[in-house]
């Protein structure tokens, strides 16, 4: 495995505690001849887990930005592992496999990225079977969050997937320690958008107008996030079978859908 001193900018920690690693692993279902893409293999602790239950006959493509890594993980990794220096913000999964093929995504996600990560694999048109990625503690708990205390992290994994929490995840797990708590969460992937989530594009723009002043009436953050009159955002409200005075966070993902088809 590789040894380079972790990067600040690039928020890495990396993950040390096996017990850990193999969590991650249990927590998307990895078996033997699985393909795997791991996001951020860092030193490759991961990668060599990852390798030993997928076997041989599996497969795992490992995303990682930093140059050096990527070089040195070049040397270490079983001939099954492949490299590829990227921004998985940026990734495209068919273009990683050669094709749209069944995977399974894993990864340590560093913590300023994780969601543009996770957005760009569950919004894609290759999508994974299944996802457990180990992010900081309060972002995994809004990716379960239900209405009540719902945002927009929650709608954006909660409109592809089912998340759950698998395991807390204490900062002596890590090399360097972070100054919070992780956790693991597990994603059962839908094989297409929740039910009504037809426009994703109009679904995030109408979420995003209700969120962008979360504390007021919808009434008033709809029109203050859409630019138009709040009689305009009540009538939407209306035709979408909403009370004009609840808030963002006790929409379900069922009644935005509604609220962007209206």
């Amino acid at each position: 495995m590789a040894n380079a001193a972790p990067k600040r900018s690039l928020g890495q920690h990396f993950l040390t505690d096996r017990n850990i690693l193999g969590a991650i692993v249990d927590a998307a279902g990895v078996g033997p001849g699985d393909t795997v893409i791991e996001v951020g293999p860092g030193r490759g602790a991961l990668s060599a887990v990852i390798a030993e239950r997928v076997g041989a006959t599996g497969r795992v493509v490992a995303v990682e930005l930093d140059r050096a890594l990527a070089a040195t993980l070049r040397t270490t990794m079983p001939a099954h592992v492949e490299i590829v220096e990227a921004d998985a913000r940026q990734a495209d999964a068919a273009a990683l496999l050669g094709g749209c093929t069944p995977y399974r995504l894993l990864g340590n996600l560093p913590y300023y990225a994780a969601m543009p990560i996770l957005r760009t694999f569950l919004e894609g048109l290759c999508l994974p079977i299944a996802a457990a990625v180990l992010v900081q503690r309060e972002v995994a708990e809004q990716m379960c969050a239900q209405p009540g205390r719902m945002s927009l992290v929650s709608l954006a994994v909660q409109a592809f997937g089912t998340p759950r929490i698998a395991r807390l995840v204490r900062p002596g797990a890590f090399n360097p320690p972070p100054k919070v708590t992780s956790a693991v969460v597990a994603i059962e992937v839908f094989r297409e958008p929740a039910s009504g989530v037809g426009d994703i594009p109009a679904f995030f723009r109408m979420a995003r107008a209700g969120f962008s002043t979360p504390r007021k009436q919808l009434r008033n953050a709809i029109a203050n996030g859409l630019g138009v009159p709040p009689a305009e955002a009540e009538a939407l409200l209306a035709r979408a079978g909403i009370e004009p005075s609840r808030r963002a966070q006790t929409l379900s993902i069922a009644e935005w859908a509604a609220l962007a088809a209206a």
